[in-house]
Parts: C-alpha cells; structure tokens; sequence
C-alpha cells in the first residue's frame, strides 16, 4: 500500500492495482508509490493543450503517427507520468495504460509549474527513451526543447523534428491564445 497526502493533510494508503483501476479529477501522476497532483492549469493551457493535440490529430495519416492528450505512461516500475500530448510513431501498442516511449512528448506549464519541476520530468522522460520533449511556456509565449541534459529556448519559432514531415510553427499555435479571446 503507498500513501497519499492530499492538500488537506489527510493520508489515504493506494496501491499501484488501485491507482491504475482508479479515476481522478484531475487524474494524478504516480511515482515512487506516492500519488502526485498535477497542476492542470487554466484556459490558456487547455487552448494550446488542445491546439497541439488537433494539430498531430489532423495530420496523423500523413505523420504516421498517433496523438494522444493526458495518455498515462508507465515511464518504470512504479513511476507513472501523463504528459499532456504524447505522439507515437504507428503502429502504437494497444494497452490501455502504456508502457513504451511516445516519439514526442509536450508539457505545456501552469501558473503553478515551475522551469525547474518541467527540467526534472523532461530528464525522467529522456532517460526513459523519449526523443523529442517539447515544454511550452503559454503566458509569455516560450517553448522549449530538451537538449542534451537542458531545457533549450526554441528560437527559429518552430518545433522540427528531423528526418520526418513533422513542423510545428509556433506562432500558429500560440495565436490560438487571441483566437480564443474573441
């Protein structure tokens, strides 16, 4: 049995079979036996959320690809992590909670979300096979990608991966901000 402390103080033991048989609202990562909220932020981040997840939707034919939007992913044992997006390559494993890499994994910030927090989860999600990990930044309108060992500023305003017809143009992405405010 693991232990959950909520913001209230109170402690509730959950086991892994219960975390992966169980729906949270907002649903919660795992690690380490600990139950751990996600901040699931406001508007903008549901906009650009949502913004990224049609953008691979519509082109999953031509990508070859699949979008998935807060898909939990077994990153190792007793570690669970729900990016925001996850693209995999087709064809993609069929089990309901998965357990390989995605291609692509997008964490876009709350209010509430710090650099440092999204540096730790990019490191976890690379040492466990992800290639591309893309951090979006809504409120002052940065992305980044990890490099190396380190969040790295995207600054020709577009996400490209290479070797792949995969581009997104951050512009068109972030307009969807001011669309939304119409």
């Amino acid at each position: 049995m693991l232990r959950y402390t909520s913001g209230m103080g109170t402690s509730v033991l959950v086991s892994e079979q219960e975390y992966l048989t169980t729906s949270y609202e907002p649903d919660c990562e795992y690690d380490e036996g600990v139950l751990m909220e996600r901040n699931v932020g406001e508007q903008p981040h549901s906009i650009l959320e949502t913004a990224f997840g049609s953008f691979f939707f519509e082109r999953r034919k031509r990508f070859r690809i699949r979008a998935l939007t807060e898909q939990r992913i077994r990153i190792a044992p007793r570690k669970y992590r729900i990016p925001d997006v996850c693209v995999y390559l087709q064809p993609v494993p069929e089990d309901p909670v998965l357990g390989t890499p995605p291609f692509i994994a997008i964490e876009i910030l709350s209010p509430e979300d710090t650099l440092r927090a999204m540096q730790e989860k990019a490191a976890e999600y690379r040492l466990f096979g992800v290639e591309h990990i893309w951090v979006i930044d809504p409120e002052p309108r940065i992305a980044y990608r990890y490099q190396g060992s380190a969040l790295e500023e995207v600054s020709t305003g577009e996400f490209v991966v290479p070797e792949t017809p995969i581009r997104v143009v951050l512009s068109e992405m972030f307009a969807e901000l001011d669309r939304a405010k119409l």
